[in-house]
Formats: structure tokens, sequence, C-alpha cells
């Protein structure tokens, strides 16, 4: 067999060698930085997927205790969550659980109320400053709303609940927003838009909802405006 290489072939050979020359290096770099990237790929999908596992058997044991009524041990465990997983959606809705565990200690237990309603204050304005989730963030901006109200903040609570949010995500509680401006425009005096925020919240109530009768009967006791 002849090995004899042509002038052609052994000048292509010299261009390969002289490429390789210039930039071996350049592409061994490449390669093992790709090679890098996939392993680091990898190892953060499996640990994004290990720390939602994680948050979620934290969220179900939350919600184990918050229905025994474990108010201690729910915001330690909302605390943890917080801590460790703040992106995780399981982090929210534990704060979420967290103040209202503690809104109804609370209603329990009026001597304890500063130290509940400090903790439960601290969980909503996380979960409006950290959320993703715009259904989320307006449930909690709607229970924080309704815990200023009870503290005698009523203009706080307006100006809380006309902020700007995303508009599509409150429509489906937009007679709970509606019925809460009711409340806080009578704490305010206002009694004209109370009871027009009552007949807003009226109009997004189904005819079957129990809840129509609560706001009937505020519009009943404002101004006999609603017929039982």
């Amino acid at each position: 067999m002849n090995h004899d290489l042509s002038f052609e072939e052994q000048e292509h050979i010299d261009q390969l060698k002289t490429f390789w020359k210039k930039y071996g290096d350049l592409l061994t770099g490449i390669v093992l930085a790709l090679a890098a990237s996939a392993v680091g790929w990898q190892w953060w999908q499996h640990r994004q997927q290990q720390e939602a596992l994680q948050a979620a058997s934290l969220y179900a044991t939350l919600q184990g205790m918050q229905q025994v009524q474990q108010i201690s041990a729910v915001n330690s465990l909302a605390n943890t969550l917080i801590q460790r997983y703040p992106n995780s959606p399981y982090t929210s809705r534990s704060a979420l659980i967290a103040a209202a565990s503690d809104g109804s200690n609370i209603a329990r237990n009026p001597a304890q109320s500063a130290a509940q309603i400090a903790t439960a204050k601290k969980d909503l304005q996380w979960i409006l400053d950290h959320s993703k989730e715009n259904s989320i963030k307006n449930l909690a901006r709607l229970h924080l709303a309704a815990l200023l109200l009870d503290q005698h903040q009523a203009k706080e609570a307006l100006d809380l609940l006309n902020a700007d949010h995303d508009k599509q995500a409150t429509d489906s509680d937009a007679d709970l927003y509606n019925d809460l401006r009711g409340d806080i425009f009578l704490s305010l005096g206002n009694r004209q838009s109370a009871i027009g925020a009552w007949q807003a919240a009226l109009s997004e109530l189904p005819a079957s909802s129990p809840y129509r009768q609560v706001v009937e009967i505020k519009l009943n006791a404002i101004a006999g405006t609603v017929k039982p």
C-alpha cells in the first residue's frame, strides 16, 4: 500500500496542525466548559427537585399542625420555609396559613393580640414583597387590610386595597374586596361610599352564595336598601 501523501493531502494536514496549535487549547477549554455546564445543570435540577420535596414535606406538616391549632409550631415552620425556601410556592401558602392561624388565635385570646398581630403582619407583608403568585398576593393584601382595619388603621387599609396590583387576579375576589371596602368606608364615616361598595360586592356574588346574607345585613343596617 502506498503511504505517500499527495501534496494536497500534506498541505491539508499541515493546515490542521497549524489550526490546532493556534486554537487547540481554546477548543479543549470550550469542550470542558460545556461538559462542566451539563454536569452543573444536572446538579442544579437535582437540587431543585430535592428542595421542592423538602418544602412540600414541611408544608404538609404545617397543614397538620394548623388543623390541631398548634399556632406556635405553625409559625415556626412557616419561618423555616421563609428562611430556607423563599422561592417555593409552598412558602407563600405557609405564610398565609400562619397569618390566618394568628388571626384565629387573636379572636380567641385577645390578651395575646399584640404579639400575634405583629407576626401576622410580618407574614402577610413577606408574601406581598416576595411571592410571585398574584392570586396569593391578593389574598394576603385582603387579609392584611382587614387586620389594619381591626387595628383602627382604616386609611392605611384602604390605601393597601387600592394599591396597584394584578386586576385579573383580584377580580376573582372582587366580592371580598368590595365588602371590606364597605367596612373601611363606614369606619371612615363615609356611608354613601360604604353602601356603594357593598352593592358592588352583591353584584359579584351569585344568588346562591350564603355570603350574600352577610352583605345584605350590612346594607339593611345602614340604609335599609336590600330586602331580606
